[in-house]
């Protein structure tokens, strides 16, 4: 039995998954920048709304990173560890479906 079709759309659909959560976090940077400089009204009821979607969606794991690397000189790079980890996830599932395919 070939399993190579349930597989494939198995790894499309954690790749879209990836790719929304990366969206996800890089607007959970921009949007604690615009608040950080003030431009984004907190008082907003969208925008705190917003907000909050956004910190519920990244807060547990950049808080998991945050244990192990803590913030360097005012810098959180837990997000961009996320990102890169995410990388790598997305990677090692092609390199595993170039080797599915052989």
């Amino acid at each position: 039995m070939n399993l190579y079709p349930l597989i494939a759309t198995l790894l499309w659909l954690i790749d879209n998954l990836l790719w929304l959560y990366e969206i996800i976090v890089i607007a959970a940077v921009v949007m604690s920048w615009l608040v950080a400089f003030g431009v984004v009204n907190q008082y907003n009821q969208f925008a705190r709304s917003v907000i909050r979607f956004l910190y519920a969606a990244t807060d547990p794991v950049f808080r998991q990173i945050r244990r192990i690397i803590p913030t360097i000189g005012g810098w959180d790079l837990s997000p961009i560890i996320v990102l890169l980890v995410i990388q790598v996830i997305r990677m090692l599932m092609y390199g595993y479906l170039g080797m599915y395919m052989r």
